[in-house]
């Protein structure tokens, strides 16, 4: 039963941590256009962030049953996995670096799992189609779909007609923004769902990995939460530090992000809308003028992407590390 209760309440600090932490992707570019006042965007982004996490899918599925043996996972490998992911995340938050929170999960329930039963607990191929490839190809498809849909539009009218001030670009915003919302809350809540789940499996509170109702509730509900507590931080480096954006670029940068993050979900891959918002927003950057890019910003975020997997994969192998020198 201890392990039954330190499962859960890791778990939905996660998923908390998680709001906190991804909520920036959701609101930092209609916050930084002016169209939404901080709160505003926050709560918007809360109540459609909980509207998705009630829509279990496939991506809940790889996080129980794609990345690991399940039959080989124990209690104590998803609390190092978890302690490992909730690490990363606030230490990335201390210093205000937009990682990704799908990406620190997956880092820790491999590190943990590696240290706990060897290699060959693994799912590699699963985890390289799933996670990596993806990883990989996911912001790049972002950048261009931001890259062509602002162009076009740049095509269709003259630059300074769509950099200018009109009601309808503010409100096409607000909507692609909720879109962003609710594909974050459709994607990023499943992973939380899905290692609790593979926790209460290992600990033999559930009889298969099917995701009980209360399960998928707690998490959308912790979600919304944590995406209410806000996470002004990390929202000034992704919608003011990266490039300079009038709401029609917001609009072209949420919808193509939330595009990708949609296809993700149904097809079971746990994306990261940090780098698909953020690839996005350099793609509409880009289309209005190269050098309004801060590359530097560009290149802090991309290493802290890289990072993130081995680097909370070390943190809960450490984790399960002490476990075991505690046990003895």
């Amino acid at each position: 039963m201890a392990w039954v209760v330190l499962i859960i309440f890791l778990g939905l600090l996660f998923d908390y941590t998680n709001g906190f932490h991804d909520v920036a992707n959701v609101v930092s570019t209609i916050i930084a256009t002016g169209v939404l006042r901080p709160l505003v965007a926050i709560g918007m982004a809360a109540l459609l962030n909980t509207i998705g996490a009630t829509q279990v899918g496939a991506v809940a599925r790889t996080i129980a049953e794609g990345l690991v043996d399940q039959t080989g996972i124990t209690e104590a490998i998803v609390v190092a996995a978890l302690c490992g992911a909730i690490v990363w995340n606030l230490l990335s938050w201390v210093f205000a670096l937009p990682s990704s929170s799908s990406y620190a999960l997956i880092g820790g329930v491999i590190g943990a799992a590696w240290r706990g039963e060897g290699s060959g607990i693994v799912h590699w191929e699963s985890l390289a189609s799933k996670v990596i490839i993806p990883m990989a190809i996911a912001p790049l498809l972002g950048f261009l779909l931001a890259l062509g849909l602002m162009r076009f539009l740049f095509f269709l009218q003259s630059k300074k007609k769509l950099e200018a001030k009109n009601p309808l670009y503010s409100r096409l915003q607000i909507g692609s923004a909720g879109l962003v919302a609710l594909s974050h809350g459709m994607n990023d809540a499943q992973k939380s769902m899905g290692i609790i789940t593979l926790g209460l499996f290992a600990a033999k509170a559930l009889p298969s990995l099917s995701i009980p109702l209360w399960v998928i509730f707690a998490c959308a509900l912790t979600m919304g939460l944590g995406t209410a507590w806000g996470g002004l931080r990390i929202i000034r480096t992704v919608g003011t530090k990266i490039t300079p954006m009038v709401p029609l670029q917001g609009f072209a940068a949420e919808l193509s992000a939330s595009s990708v993050i949609l296809t993700a979900t149904f097809l079971g891959m746990p994306l990261s809308s940090t780098q698909m918002i953020v690839g996005s927003i350099a793609g509409v950057g880009v289309a209005r003028q190269k050098r309004e890019v801060n590359w530097t910003i560009a290149r802090k975020i991309a290493l802290t992407w890289i990072l993130t997997l081995p680097g909370s994969a070390l943190i809960s192998a450490f984790a399960y590390t002490l476990y075991l020198a505690f046990r003895k």
